[in-house]
């Protein structure tokens, strides 16, 4: 049974619970900010962790920012609790990474 796109309850109760995660033209972006010797480790966890998961984001890194975008393919590329369910995991690397969410 392909995945399920979040309700906008559901949604919305997520992003109560991710600070600097938003909705974003149908993706579930953040981008957060850390020191520029931290952006490489920071993205290998979090590519370690995709590969895992089998569930990768569109990653944007930028000098001392990396952006994320989250979307469910198997769902039409709509927001799953798969999506968020990732988002809080990247959300604990960034802060263990001393990375912020940038708004």
């Amino acid at each position: 049974m392909a995945p399920q796109p979040l309700t906008d309850a559901e949604l919305t109760k997520a992003l109560a619970d991710l600070p600097g995660w938003q909705v974003t033209d149908g993706e579930l972006t953040a981008t957060y900010a850390c020191a520029r010797a931290d952006v490489p480790a920071f993205y290998a966890t979090v590519a370690a962790a995709e590969d895992q998961a089998n569930h990768h984001a569109r990653i944007t890194i930028l000098y001392g920012t990396l952006t994320f975008a989250l979307t469910t393919h198997d769902a039409g590329d709509r927001i799953t609790a798969a999506d968020t369910d990732f988002a809080t995991r990247i959300a604990a690397f960034a802060a263990a990474h001393g990375a912020t969410p940038k708004t």
